[in-house]
């Protein structure tokens, strides 16, 4: 297995896996993830445009021929009342094949983002994780992350 940047040939297979956890999410909370009749055509442009941008970290992990889980970070400047010292790359769209994958593929996937995001000048990775995705959060945890913040929802 190998970790690369993501490249155009990988967009229906990353598509493809952002389904999967959409769907995963929309059991945790049916009305905030609830996925768009058309979303994965919808996506595809989105994840090209991330592909295309020099200014996106993004990454797959790539198993001889088969994409096994993917990564995108985009680097922020901080709010003006913050000054954690340098920009910040946020990383939303982070997701592997299967449960199990996390502390190998995710955690592949993570070391090459935080290490990219490293030189680009940022002083920290900040994951965005659902509350229940707890694989996800486990390998997170063991890299050494903590919990910043939790989002709430409530229907009404």
């Amino acid at each position: 297995m190998t970790v690369r940047r993501a490249r155009n040939g990988d967009v229906e297979a990353i598509v493809h896996l952002a389904a999967l956890k959409r769907d995963q999410y929309a059991t945790y909370n049916p009305t905030f993830h609830r996925p768009a009749t058309d979303a994965r055509e919808k996506h595809a442009p989105f994840i090209t445009r991330l592909v295309d941008s020099d200014e996106v970290v993004s990454y797959v992990e790539d198993d001889g021929g088969e994409i096994r889980g993917f990564l995108f970070g985009t680097l922020i400047d901080p709010p003006p009342v913050y000054d954690p010292g340098g920009t910040t790359c946020v990383v939303d769209d982070f997701m592997v094949d299967e449960p199990n994958a996390w502390e190998s593929v995710g955690r592949s996937l993570l070391d090459r983002a935080v290490q990219e995001a490293r030189v680009r000048g940022a002083v920290q990775v900040v994951v965005v994780c659902g509350p229940q995705d707890t694989p996800k959060r486990t390998m997170l945890t063991s890299a050494g992350c903590t919990v910043v913040t939790e989002w709430f929802a409530k229907p009404l």
